[in-house]
């Protein structure tokens, strides 16, 4: 196939719903990318990123017969990244291995000849220079996305899934269960910082509270860097620089007081609210809404609240 590029997004498409991960992904090819699946073209106009768009419309969405499919299509292709996401992941390990090509996993930068990784708890950046055609899935959130650029029209790139390929059959989508989620695919989180938890409190108990509390408003728990370092909660629910990058739609935050490492972390949120008891800390000037009080006590009344109502 002649006419792609030498870096190309294949993006994985239900329903016309674009994946968490999907524009960066994009942005990180030049805007050239692949959407394969069903709904791709209207998914197309959901991209703010792309420059170049192919769509390859498939009756169903079936990893081990797309990667027959596109191995192919794709020979021409030294470098195909896909966004991390749960259906990135099924194509890109399948594609890799029916191409014969190296699989780099959850990098959080890639070019035309080398790939970023993180090692040790994302404590270190290993760079891998290419020797070969690869595939390569990118984090998400770990890029960003630029200024949007104008949709361009798709062009159709017709792909015939074999009817002969072994693959799973999807029974059921679920949607991710906030509690547990991967915070980069988190819409709504609630975050903690050192000002949620008192002298001589128990940080973890606190963290089951605000987890709870964040399960019962269909939000997930992130915590500042001074929690996880504490023991309070697991290096994955760090948001920071130094931690996990995201971009929730809301993020509530809970005795935070806004260091560059954690804000540098959170990507664009659409809404910010800031409990503290400090009116001038950079977390609540950056805020939609600060509420000036005790973080402690407001979680212990929304916990209490949210009890009371799921006994009624």
């Amino acid at each position: 196939m002649t006419g792609l590029p030498d870096v190309l997004a294949v993006v994985v498409v239900r329903d016309a719903v674009l994946p968490s991960g999907a524009d960066e992904a994009v942005a990180e090819c030049g805007g050239a990318v692949l959407l394969v699946g069903t709904g791709t073209r209207a998914a197309a106009r959901g991209l703010i990123a792309a420059r170049e768009v192919w769509t390859s419309e498939v009756p169903r969405v079936a990893f081990g017969a797309l990667a027959e499919a596109l191995a192919p299509v794709l020979r021409s292709v030294p470098v195909v990244l896909l966004p991390a996401s749960p259906d990135g992941r099924d194509l890109a390990a399948r594609l890799a291995f029916r191409a014969d090509r190296q699989l780099f996993a959850g990098a959080g930068r890639c070019t035309a000849t080398h790939v970023e990784l993180s090692r040790a708890d994302d404590r270190l950046a290993v760079e891998v220079e290419f020797n070969g055609p690869v595939v390569v899935t990118l984090q998400p959130n770990a890029r960003g996305v630029p200024e949007p650029v104008p949709s361009p029209e798709p062009v159709e790139l017709p792909v015939t899934l074999p009817e002969d390929v072994l693959d799973a059959e999807t029974a059921q989508i679920l949607d991710p269960d906030p509690e547990t989620v991967e915070l980069t695919e988190a819409q709504r989180i609630l975050g903690a910082g050192a000002g949620l938890v008192r002298t001589g409190e128990d940080g973890a108990a606190v963290m089951r509270t605000l987890t709870e509390v964040a399960a019962a408003l269909g939000a997930s728990a992130g915590a500042t860097r001074v929690v996880t370092d504490a023991g309070w909660a697991g290096h994955d629910r760090q948001i920071g620089t130094t931690g996990v990058v995201v971009d929730p739609a809301l993020y509530i935050a809970f005795g935070v007081s806004g260091a560059a490492q954690h804000v540098g972390g959170l990507g664009r949120p659409e809404h910010v609210i800031s409990v503290n008891t400090d009116p001038s800390c950079p977390m609540t000037a950056m805020a939609d809404l600060g509420i000036v009080a005790d973080a402690p006590e407001v979680l212990r009344e929304l916990a209490r609240r949210l009890n009371g109502a799921a006994d009624e």
